[in-house]
């Protein structure tokens, strides 16, 4: 007799709140999103920077994802050739959602636990609605103590990269802390730059602007 399928769990009430929690409610599906929100991803690079999280979990909630219409698998081309998933158009909605998550919840980074890990590309989402909006597509790389990563600002493509950005607009260099502050609103580029904690590199406009010159 074949094993009985867990039937998927609802809050079984009409109501928007509840819908969406049906869909990404389950313990790890945002932070999967959030990880999707920096493009296409394997399935062993998400493992990896989803420290915590066991293969079988992380296969179901890709599978959950899928069948929710918020992800989707697809075959890289030669010489890639690798199976990755990204977000559909209804999964990079919640682009808003996961930064305002991370706009609530970064007044509690302020004292990082033993048993914390981190990734650079972390501090990607909160700063997102931190720096100055530009009139066109914009790439800021951000260098930070555990690494690079690069934020697109002003629409089209995924919301950010790990690692160095090819042609980034600005370039800015400061630490954890500092990036945490920023996160937070507690600081702004101008301010940071004017203390010395922040260093902005670049020649264009939108680099300009950053260090209020």
């Amino acid at each position: 007799m074949p094993p009985r399928q867990q039937r998927r769990r609802s809050y079984d009430q009409y109501c928007a709140s509840a819908r969406a929690l049906d869909a990404v409610g389950d313990r790890w599906t945002l932070l999967i999103v959030r990880e999707l929100l920096g493009g296409p991803r394997r399935y062993t690079d998400l493992h990896t920077d989803l420290p915590g999280v066991s293969t079988d979990v992380l296969a179901a909630r890709l599978k959950d994802m899928e069948a929710q219409g918020l992800a989707t698998r697809r075959r890289l081309p030669p010489p890639g050739a690798a199976t990755v998933y990204e977000l559909t158009p209804r999964g990079v909605g919640l682009l808003p959602v996961l930064t305002a998550l991370a706009e609530w919840g970064a007044p509690d980074l302020a004292e990082r636990r033993p048993t914390d890990a981190v990734r650079a590309h972390w501090f990607a989402l909160p700063l997102l609605c931190r720096l100055p909006a530009p009139e066109i597509p914009t790439v800021v790389e951000v260098v930070v103590d555990e690494g690079v990563f690069h934020l697109r600002l002003g629409g089209g493509g995924p919301a950010y990269g790990d690692g160095p950005a090819e042609e980034p607009d600005a370039r800015l260099v400061l630490d954890s802390y500092t990036c945490r502050e920023l996160g937070e609103g507690v600081l702004n580029v101008e301010q940071g730059v004017t203390a010395g904690r922040i260093k902005v590199l670049g020649d264009g406009p939108f680099a300009a602007a950053l260090r209020g010159s």
